[in-house]
């Protein structure tokens, strides 16, 4: 890294494609700057009616003695972390709390408890011992909400718990309602295809039961819940939809805002950048997912939204995210603003007062990048103050391979921070390779009186050799025809911000020849005992962003399928040993991977997806006579065919493309699954051995290939008449080869599941593109020679960024170049 900083030393930069010339950083305006809005008649937002609403809460019997309780009302926009209101309760006695707080009419309250009385607050939990993120109250007038605190950070949770269930049900049309959040007692859940929900682990006691849509597009439901121990509270939800209507905002800014850089509208809706997730530094709204103002020839921005009717909107603006360069009032105060959205189309002024919240000058950031950088990728900047590193920010282009980016507040609140570079937000991914990984503590910047000005070159990508690699092939390709499956299955993981790279995913992935993409929705297992398997925002994608996900893919002329796979919070091997397993654990379990499929089995049918994808290695001990790591039974109930079949036949009642199972070659020596009728096609998860050493010829590799299909693959094609896809993982590691990666500690065989996150922790491997690369050579070519082979997809690609790390996903490495080889001819269309 190359790195010049100058005070008080303006440098003049162009924007390419903007007629305007800049002086960073000191800001001079241009004359459009200083254009009023012409239209002065029209309203600003009012401020909203008041009504009280007294808290009441409960709090554990291990708590402490002798220490307060605050009530903290939160800021989702800002983030969870920052801009807080605390307010003292009183006591009551007997564990009890109240208070009483005026708050706007219609207006949705975010908030939580914390106790005091040790050197630093102590936060509420659920009793699974997760972070309670907030509890929801919508202000309809004056009202009491009764609350009981199940556990503390630093206590445990004693006593029953029960859970509340129910459907959410348009009022209207009596249609179910998917990805609603449905809150209680500070749980969050959201609601499946069918419009189901469950609760589970509430403390018994009076809860406040909500239901809000993330886009608005239902009116809010509230209603008093009563939970017993070991008991079920059934709660049908009913919700109005909101007619939409056109809201415009007319923004005036602040002499010296560079016209060039985008203006965002950061909200508390999703489709104002609220990901409803807890990301990195306490951060939940992207800058990338919020929408842009537009400079208006009279000098001012405007933005027109369409909004749902009664929806409280909480929103500011901003040249960053929630927290990096928000408007500020004159006095240096973070600015809010909120508004009720009226019931006709309507137009507002704004006026932004000011970006700096206080005294410290602008920092400039000026950066050179190299030129293997991907054309269509972005440059992101990632700040750290003292709590950790926040959410990146996309930078501004200046031209060809150079970005910049001034950073105005709150330099007042964080000080010294530090920083670094990534590409596509991918930060401690994508990153510059000498501020690289997680625990890389960045580059040190000081704010101060005086205007810096920062110019950097980045040196190298970390896990970017070359762009685009290399490889040369001759082989002779035997055409398949269209009907061929060539496709490109998406790693089973999810970010919020990988969604605004969707676009560019799919044009990488066209250029590959696919015909095909798969994607793979998640849910996580957040309880064993009973096995909970649910959405987790900003780890699992929402309704909304696989839509976005299989919409791009059609419009880039691809066929779609969905591979729905659980996330599990450590070694899948060790969950299944570790949960109880008795009858009632499996009647849990059944009834929420039930919940699961047929969640992404509607969002099949209701996106126009052509297949979907059942099973999979980890699936093992729910089968028919299922057992776990150690070889004991995993005591799977009896009737365990019969629950199979009837979910397989569930799924096909709810979709009409193709039913797959997935398997894999273990699978098939311990004997398929007697359930393979119900399904059209056989997905075969292909990542065994193909050599006994670490430097096989490629036509070694190419023989044992061939032999693994002939020996298993092959004789289930012929009892059953099924297609049989093969989909392939490998890593790009030495000896990936040989389907045997060695621990370090005790030299077993490493799941192959751990190289299939972007960039894994595995530094005793060395890095082999070729070694990936000849083992797809080999299988495509092992495919191409039996002609009852119905596809190729290449599993665990990494959607957002290309990376030659060690990984499955073969973005932007010599694999990928293979398959724009292989695809296009296969297919017949080179």
């Amino acid at each position: 890294m190359h790195k010049t900083v100058k005070f008080l030393l303006p440098v003049i930069l162009i924007i390419t494609g903007l007629a305007c010339t800049l002086s960073l950083p000191t800001l001079e305006p241009s004359p459009s700057d200083k254009t009023e809005i012409p239209d002065n008649s029209l309203p600003t937002p009012t401020p909203l009616p008041q009504s009280e609403i007294t808290f009441q809460v409960i709090i554990p019997a291990n708590s402490p003695e002798g220490q307060s309780l605050t009530l903290n009302v939160l800021d989702e926009v800002s983030g969870l972390a920052f801009s807080t209101k605390t307010f003292p309760m009183q006591t009551e006695g007997d564990r009890r709390y109240s208070i009483t707080l005026s708050f706007p009419i219609g207006s949705i309250i975010k908030y939580r408890y914390s106790r005091h009385g040790t050197p630093a607050p102590v936060e509420e939990h659920i009793s699974d011992g997760r972070q309670l993120r907030y509890r929801v109250y919508h202000v309809e007038g004056p009202g009491v909400v009764q609350d009981v605190v199940s556990r503390w950070t630093d206590t445990q949770f004693t006593g029953p718990t029960g859970r509340i269930s129910g459907t959410a049900l348009d009022a209207i049309t009596g249609y179910p309602i998917p990805n609603l959040l449905v809150s209680a007692a500070g749980y969050q859940t959201f609601t499946a295809s069918d419009g189901t929900y469950l609760m589970e682990g509430l403390p018994p006691g009076i809860h406040n039961l909500v239901a809000l849509s993330v886009n608005g597009s239902h009116l809010v439901f509230q209603q008093g819940a009563v939970v017993a121990a070991d008991a079920t509270t059934p709660a049908e939800l009913r919700l109005y939809p909101a007619p939409v209507v056109n809201i415009t905002l007319k923004v005036n800014v602040p002499p010296g805002t560079i016209p060039a850089v985008p203006i965002r509208m950061a909200g508390n809706l999703y489709q104002l950048g609220n990901t409803f997730a807890d990301l990195a530094g306490g951060i939940n709204t992207l800058a990338a997912r919020m929408p842009i103002l537009s400079l208006q020839p009279e000098g001012h921005y405007e933005i027109t939204l369409p909004l749902p009717v009664g929806t409280h909107i909480r929103y500011f603006y901003t040249l960053g995210d929630g927290f990096w360069n928000a408007e500020h009032t004159l006095d240096g105060e973070k600015r809010s603003r909120e508004l009720i959205v009226p019931d006709v189309d309507s137009e507002y002024n704004d006026v932004i007062e000011s970006w700096s919240s206080g005294n410290s000058a602008p920092i400039t950031f000026d950066v050179t990048v190299p030129a293997n950088t991907p054309a269509n990728d972005y440059l992101s900047i990632q700040f750290k103050p003292l709590f950790g590193w926040t959410e990146p920010i996309p930078m501004w282009r200046l031209a060809e391979n150079r970005w910049a980016y001034i950073l105005l507040s709150p330099m007042d609140i964080v000080g010294n921070i530090s920083y670094r570079y990534c590409r596509n937000d991918q930060c401690s991914i994508a990153d510059d390779i000498n501020t690289a990984g997680t625990g890389n503590s960045g580059y040190p910047v000081s704010s101060g009186l005086f205007q810096q000005t920062i110019i950097e070159q980045v040196d190298a990508w970390n896990w970017m050799q070359a762009y685009p690699p290399s490889v040369s092939t001759d082989a002779a390709v035997n055409l398949l025809g269209t009907e061929f499956m060539a496709g490109i299955e998406l790693l089973a993981d999810f970010h919020p911000g990988w969604l605004a790279r969707t676009s560019h995913t799919v044009e990488d992935i066209k250029k590959t020849g696919a015909n095909w993409t798969i994607v793979s929705p998640t849910w996580t297992y957040t309880r064993n005992s009973p096995p909970i398997l649910e959405l987790v925002p900003g780890k699992d994608a929402l309704w909304y962003d696989l839509n976005v996900t299989l919409a791009n893919v059609r419009e880039g002329g691809m066929q779609t399928a969905l591979i729905p796979t659980p996330r599990f919070p450590g070694s899948i091997a060790d969950w299944w040993m570790a949960g109880r397993r008795d009858t009632s654990w499996w009647v849990v379990w059944f009834e929420r991977y039930r919940n699961f499929i047929l969640h992404h089995a509607d969002l099949a049918a209701q996106s126009g997806s052509q297949m979907i994808v059942i099973g999979g290695a980890w699936i093992s001990p729910a089968l028919p006579g299922g057992i776990v790591a150690d070889g004991s039974p995993s005591g799977v109930p009896e009737d365990a065919q019969t629950r199979w079949r009837n979910l397989l036949q569930e799924v096909k009642s709810r979709f009409n493309g193709k039913l797959a199972w997935a398997l894999t070659i273990d699978q098939l020596e311990a004997g398929p699954p007697p359930i393979l009728d119900l399904v059209d096609v056989i997905y075969l998860e292909f990542s065994s051995s193909l050599a006994s050493n670490n430097s096989p010829t490629q036509s070694d590799i190419l023989a044992r290939a061939a032999e693994l299909l002939d020996t298993y693959a092959l004789p289930l094609y012929q009892a059953s008449s099924k297609p049989i896809v093969v989909s392939i993982a490998y890593p790009s590691v030495d000896g990936a080869v040989t389907g045997c990666l060695p621990d370090p500690i005790d030299s077993q065989c490493l799941e192959f599941t751990q190289f299939a996150q972007p960039v894994p922790p595995y530094d005793n491997f060395d890095l082999d593109l070729d070694e990936q690369a000849d083992i797809y050579t080999s299988l495509l070519t092992a495919i191409n020679q039996r002609n009852w082979i119905a596809g190729f997809i290449s599993r665990g690609y990494f959607p957002p960024a290309a990376l030659q790390d060690k990984s499955w996903s073969i973005h932007g490495k010599p694999a990928e170049e293979i398959l724009k080889f292989w695809f296009p001819r296969l297919l017949g269309s080179p």
